[in-house]
């Protein structure tokens, strides 16, 4: 390839984000990671892209909803680029609504969202017999179906990035020399070495614990409900995910709590029983001390920038997050939201 103009250190979602937006503008990229794409938490199989409420809007509401509308053009594109699926769906999500004060809740956010998703997506609120036996059980009998939230597969999508930086001529390799403005996005192990490199705790990583069930219900869209996503893959598989745990021994070894996620999950949803389980995941995800993305320099270092953070919000967020970085990398234009600036985490 040559000489490299960007050299980014880990192939997970904020890293192959960045890294396809470069090598798309025309920049000579290399992505380096010793243990492969999609190793760490951006390998998983759960693949929730999912708003946050429409109601007290600010700036991290915003540039997520522009992310997932961004997401209906750009994995298309991704795919298209590198000829690899990332099992992309904007399938939209249903959630139950527990009690009268979320039901009323429900109905102001979808008379909010009517103006702050501009007209892009829905937010509304269902009866339970409006979606079929696919639907969480609901104590009101209310459902929230909302078409902003999307799925993808995250383990596929991580192979539509490399595949598509490969097409336009990037590199993703396990070793390599480092050459031109540097980019730190190695996820739980990256803030381990931030939280060294700045003397301080910048962010930490949370285990999650998930399970991949043999049901094919491929075009019906994502289900939430008492802290649990349930997604529709593309290939046939429905998953089940996580658990948050803040303390843990063994990074990748599923225990008890998957066995419970999966009991959970088959109470609140019947049709789960169905479906045959086929895989266990673990992994960690980085979560920043600012609970947003850290994207940005870094500081006192210059050449050198960080984008990592992105705790359970990571694919939602990565092609906004990628655009933004790279605004500032390429064209020194800075655009990243306040909150998301390294220094909030510092």
């Amino acid at each position: 390839m040559g000489t490299a103009e960007i050299t980014i250190y880990g192939a997970g979602a904020f890293g192959l984000s960045c890294g396809y937006e470069a090598a798309k503008r025309g920049a000579k990229v290399r992505v380096i990671d010793p243990n492969g794409v999609g190793f760490g938490s951006s390998g998983g199989v759960v693949g929730a892209l999912a708003p946050h409420t429409p109601e007290r809007w600010n700036s991290k509401k915003e540039f997520q909803f522009q992310s997932l509308i961004m997401a209906r053009t750009h994995w298309p594109e991704v795919e298209d680029i590198g000829g690899v699926s990332s099992g992309y769906g904007p399938m939209g999500r249903v959630q139950a609504i527990a009690d009268a004060r979320q039901l009323g809740l429900a109905h102001e956010r979808a008379e909010q969202a009517k103006t702050l998703w501009q007209g892009k997506a829905l937010w509304q609120v269902i009866s339970q017999g409006e979606t079929g036996y696919w639907a969480p059980i609901s104590p009101t009998g209310y459902l929230i179906h909302d078409t902003l939230s999307a799925r993808l597969n995250p383990w596929r999508a991580c192979a539509a990035l490399a595949a598509a930086i490969t097409a336009l001529g990037g590199e993703v390799v396990r070793e390599g020399e480092v050459e031109g403005a540097v980019i730190h996005a190695s996820g739980w192990w990256g803030l381990q070495d931030l939280n060294a490199a700045f003397g301080r705790e910048v962010g930490n990583g949370v285990k999650g614990q998930a399970i991949l069930l043999d049901l094919a219900l491929n075009d019906a869209p994502q289900l939430y409900g008492e802290s649990l996503h349930v997604i529709p893959h593309s290939d046939g598989t429905t998953a089940i995910g996580s658990t948050s745990e803040r303390f843990f021994d063994s990074p990748d070894q599923t225990d008890e709590q998957a066995d419970a996620v999966l009991e959970r999950a088959r109470a609140l949803i019947p049709a789960l029983r169905e479906g045959r389980e086929i895989r266990r995941w673990a992994g960690v995800r980085p979560r920043a001390k600012s609970r947003a993305p850290m994207l940005g320099a870094w500081p006192a270092r210059p050449g050198h920038f960080i984008a990592n953070g992105g705790f359970k919000i990571g694919f939602g967020m990565a092609p906004m997050a990628a655009k933004v970085l790279m605004d500032l990398v390429l064209e020194d234009r800075d655009a990243i939201p306040g909150e998301f600036k390294v220094e909030a985490s510092l």
